[in-house]
C-alpha cells in the first residue's frame, strides 16, 4: 500500500482525543498518512556528548553533570529555582522558571544526564532552555567522564501548532510506525532506487522520523525529496507525452539560442510569413528566427494532426520568453500567418486593455497589408460595434482577434480557432488558459478524437530554468536572448530619498535635448488612514508593490500628487500627463497617443506602463520608492525605455530605511540588464510561487522538496523519468 492510500483517521492511535484531534487538524493532520507524512524541519544529533566547556561550539550541550546546589532568587509567586550543575569541565547554572518541583526531583549530589542550550548572563553560564533526566541519587561526576549520555540519539524537530509539544508529537507518530508503518509500498521504480542508492519508501518513513544517525535521517530526507520530484516530473511528462504525442527533450531548449541556417529559416516560411519579412525594415535577430522556424514545425504537426486517427493527435504548446524588447510579439505574428495560411482564426490574448490596444496597433500596421481581417474586442466595446464583431468571428471573415478576458467570454463563437496567443501568461491562470482552448475544440472527423487549438505563451518575464522544468515543464521552449540591433545598454542609476533634486535636473537636460521621460509611483493617489483607506489607491500590480500597512500615508508619494508637484514646481513649462488604472480607456488611449506623438514629454503613472507601451524617444525611467517593487517589475519597468537609438537611463530613488531584501533588489538592477540573471535572483529572493503565480494556478504543489534548492535533482528526476517512460514504450512495442 501507497503511503498516501493510508486513509485511517488519527483518531485511531491511543492518546488522541477530539481535543488532540482538533490540534493535529490545525496542521492539516488528519489520517495516518498525512501524520507519517509530516516530516521534520531539522534534527537534533544527541550522539555526541558535548560538555558544558564547549557551549560556544555547538547549539546545546549533551552532558552527564551532578548537581552542587540549590538556591532561590525573587519572592512571592516571582520565586524561582537555580540549580547549579558541573560536568567536570565547567559550571552551569540552570534556572527552573515555572519548575520547583525539580528542587526534590533532581536533589544535591543527584547525576543528571543534561541537553540544554546555555549563554553567558549576570557573568555566568545559565541555561532556562533544558532537559533533564536524572541518572543516580548520588556518585562521583568523575566517574561518567567517558559514559555515554543516555538518552543519546537522533531527535526529529517537527513544525507545532499552539497546544502541541515536540514530545507529544514523536510519541503519536512513534505509535503511528508501529501499527502502520509496516507494508509501505515504493513510490519510485525498483530500477532507479537502485541506480541512485536510495533507501526504499518503508525505510525512508522510519529513518526520517527515528533516524539512527544524523547521516540516516539525511539519506532518508533526500531520498523523500527525490521521490517528489520524481512523481512530479513523471506527471508533467506524461501531459507533455498527451499533447506532443512524444516525449520531450531530457533538457530544456538550451536557454541559449541554437543556432539556425538562414537557407532553413527562409524555406520553413508560408506566403504570408515571406510578405512579412519582406516588409520588414529591419533584420529579425537569430533568436527570433530560430523561434519562428521551431513555430512553423509545431503549427505544421499540430495542423496534420486534425486530419490523424491517431489516438493522441499533437498539439503545439510552446512558451516563447525573452527580454524586454526582444521582439516576441513579432514571433507571435509570424505564427499568426502561418495559421491563416492553414485556413485556422487566432486569438491574442493579453491582460490588459492598455496591452491589447498595442498589439492590435502594431499588427494593423504589420498585417493588414498582407490581406489579413483584425478585429480588437475588450469588455468595454460597445455594442452597436460588438454584436457586427462577434457575428463576423462566427462566420470566420476575422483571420485573428486580439483582446482581453472578453475573448473567452460566453457568447463569444469562433468558426475555425486554431491558435491562441496568451500574453504575458504569468497574469492568467490554468482556467483562464484552458477557457480560451476550449473555445476552439472540435471533432476530428471519423474519429472519437478532439482537436484543440494550438497554445502559444509569452513571457516578458524571463523564467529562471529551475521553473522552467517544473511549472513549463510539459511545454516546448523557446528563449529569445539576442536584442534587436542598435540597442544601447541602460545605465541604472541609485538614489536616496532626498537627492531627488539630482535626478530632475538630470531629467530636465535630456527633456530639452529632445527626449521624454517616465516617472513611477506605487500609489495612484495618497493613503487615506489606516483603518479607512482605499485599496484602489494601490498600485494595480498587486503583486510587485509592497506597502506596510504601518506606513503613514505622508511617507509614500503617489501618482496623482506627483503629477501636481512635478507640473507646477519642478518642470511647470513642461507639457505632461498623468495615467493609472482609474483612468477609462479612451483617456488612456488618448494620452499615450500623445506620449508616442511627442505632444506629452513627461508621463507620470503607475505601473500600469509596465507592458505595452513603446517610445523609442523616451530616454528616462524614474522610479520613486523603487524599493517598495519586486525585482521583475522594476525591470520591466526598466524596460520601457532604451526602446530605440538613445543611450536611455534608469533612476531608482529608494528610501531611507532600506531593508535587506531591498538592498538586494537595488543592487542586481544596478549591475545587470540581464532579465535572465535578474529572474534568478528574483527567485532566490522571493520564491517560485510568487514568481511566476503558481500559488494560485495550481501549477506546483511540491512539500519536503524545493525547486531552488534541489535544482540537481529536480533535473536529475526530470532525466530519469523520461528514460523509464522511453524504456516502457519500447517494452509494450
Amino acid at each position: 500500500m501507497k503511503l498516501s492510500e493510508i486513509k485511517t483517521p488519527i483518531s485511531v492511535l491511543s492518546g488522541i482525543g477530539p481535543a488532540k484531534a482538533h490540534l493535529f487538524a490545525n496542521l492539516g493532520i488528519y489520517s495516518v498518512s498525512d501524520l507519517l507524512a509530516w516530516y521534520p524541519k531539522d534534527w537534533e544529533d544527541r550522539t555526541q556528548k558535548r560538555t558544558l566547556s564547549e557551549y560556544k561550539l555547538f547549539p546545546k550541550v549533551h552532558t552527564i553533570v551532578q548537581v552542587l546546589h540549590h538556591s532561590w532568587f525573587g519572592y512571592g509567586k516571582m520565586r524561582t529555582l537555580k540549580i547549579t550543575v558541573t560536568d567536570g569541565t565547567a559550571t552551569g547554572h540552570l534556572i527552573a522558571f515555572n519548575r520547583p518541583f525539580l528542587e526534590k526531583s533532581l536533589p544535591v549530589g543527584a547525576i543528571v544526564a543534561l541537553t540544554a542550550h546555555f549563554a553567558v548572563k549576570y557573568n555566568e553560564l545559565q541555561s532556562t532552555d533544558f532537559e533533564t533526566e536524572k541518572i543516580a541519587d548520588s556518585g562521583n561526576i568523575a566517574d561518567y567522564k567517558t559514559a555515554t549520555v543516555p538518552g543519546s540519539r537522533v531527535f526529529p524537530i517537527y513544525p507545532l501548532t499552539a497546544g502541541l509539544s515536540q514530545g507529544q508529537l514523536r510519541k503519536v507518530i512513534a505509535k503511528a510506525l508501529q501499527e502502520y508503518g509496516r507494508g509501505i509500498d515504493n513510490e519510485v521504480p525498483q530500477e532507479v532506487i537502485e541506480k541512485h542508492g536510495l533507501l526504499t519508501k518503508q525505510q525512508a518513513i522510519f529513518a526520517i522520523h527515528q533516524p539512527h544517525t544524523l547521516q540516516n535521517a539525511l539519506k532518508a530526507r533526500n531520498t523523500l525529496i527525490y521521490e517528489e520530484l520524481f512523481n512530479f516530473q513523471l506527471a508533467i511528462v506524461r501531459r507533455a507525452l498527451l499533447h506532443k504525442g512524444r516525449l520531450p527533450e531530457d533538457s530544456l531548449q538550451g536557454y541559449g539560442e541554437k543556432e539556425l541556417p538562414s537557407s532553413a529559416f527562409l524555406e520553413s516560411l508560408s506566403p504570408r510569413q515571406k510578405k512579412l519579412l519582406e516588409a520588414l525594415p529591419f533584420e529579425l535577430t537569430e533568436g527570433q528566427k530560430r523561434t519562428i522556424y521551431d513555430i512553423n514545425q509545431d503549427i505544421d504537426r499540430t495542423e496534420k494532426g486534425r486530419f490523424s486517427s491517431s489516438p493522441q493527435p499533437y498539439t503545439m504548446a510552446r512558451l516563447v520568453q525573452g527580454d524586454v524588447g526582444s521582439g516576441k510579439t513579432l514571433t507571435a505574428f509570424f505564427a499568426c500567418l502561418r495559421i491563416i495560411d492553414w485556413g485556422g482564426q487566432c486569438a491574442i490574448l493579453a491582460p490588459t486593455e492598455l496591452l491589447a490596444r498595442q498589439h492590435a496597433e502594431n499588427a494593423a500596421k504589420l498585417l493588414a497589408p498582407l490581406d489579413v481581417n483584425l478585429a480588437f474586442l475588450t469588455g468595454n466595446l460597445k455594442a452597436a460595434g460588438r454584436g457586427p464583431l462577434l457575428q463576423a468571428l462566427k462566420e470566420g471573415t476575422i483571420h485573428i482577434v486580439i483582446g482581453t478576458h472578453a475573448l473567452f467570454s460566453r457568447n463569444v463563437q469562433y468558426k475555425d480557432l486554431h491558435l491562441a496567443v496568451i500574453d504575458e501568461q504569468h497574469r492568467f491562470g490554468v482556467l483562464q488558459r484552458n477557457a480560451i482552448l476550449e473555445k476552439g475544440r472540435q471533432p476530428i472527423p471519423n474519429t472519437d478524437n478532439y482537436a484543440v487549438p494550438a497554445l502559444l505563451m509569452l513571457s516578458a518575464t524571463p523564467i529562471p530554468r529551475t521553473l522552467a522544468l517544473t511549472v513549463f515543464g510539459d511545454l516546448d521552449v523557446s528563449v529569445i536572448k539576442t536584442m534587436p540591433q542598435g540597442r544601447k545598454p541602460i545605465k541604472t542609476y541609485l538614489t536616496r530619498m532626498g537627492n531627488e533634486q539630482n535626478v530632475y535636473e538630470y531629467v530636465r537636460k535630456e527633456i530639452e535635448a529632445g527626449h521624454q521621460a517616465y516617472f513611477v509611483y506605487p500609489l495612484i493617489e495618497e493613503l487615506k488612514t489606516d483603518e479607512t483607506r482605499d485599496e484602489a489607491s494601490y498600485n494595480e500590480q498587486d503583486h510587485s508593490v509592497f506597502i506596510d500597512s504601518t506606513e503613514k500615508s505622508s511617507s509614500i508619494k503617489s501618482a496623482e500628487d506627483m503629477y501636481r508637484f512635478l507640473s507646477e514646481t519642478v518642470y511647470p513649462s513642461v507639457p505632461m500627463a498623468v495615467i493609472h488604472s482609474r483612468c477609462d480607456e479612451e483617456e488612456q488611449s488618448r494620452i499615450l497617443e500623445n506620449f508616442r506623438l511627442g505632444k506629452i514629454k513627461i508621463l507620470v503613472a503607475t505601473s500600469v506602463v509596465e507592458v505595452g507601451v513603446d517610445v523609442p524617444n523616451a530616454t528616462c525611467m524614474v522610479i520613486e520608492h523603487a524599493d517598495r517593487f519586486g525585482l521583475a517589475a522594476l525591470h520591466q519597468l526598466r524596460g520601457r525605455v532604451g526602446r530605440g537609438e538613445y543611450q536611455s537611463y534608469c533612476f531608482l530613488v529608494y528610501g531611507k530605511n532600506l531593508t535587506e531584501t531591498g538592498k538586494s533588489r537595488m543592487k542586481i538592477l544596478r549591475e545587470t540588464n540581464d532579465g535572465f540573471v535578474i529572474a534568478e535572483e528574483d527567485l532566490k529572493l522571493r520564491g517560485p510561487g510568487e514568481v511566476t503565480g503558481i500559488q494560485q494556478s495550481g501549477y506546483l504543489t511540491l512539500g519536503i522538496a524545493d525547486p531552488i534548492r534541489d535544482r540537481d535533482m529536480l533535473e536529475t528526476a526530470r532525466r530519469d523519468v523520461i528514460e523509464y517512460l522511453d524504456i516502457k514504450k519500447d517494452t509494450a512495442v
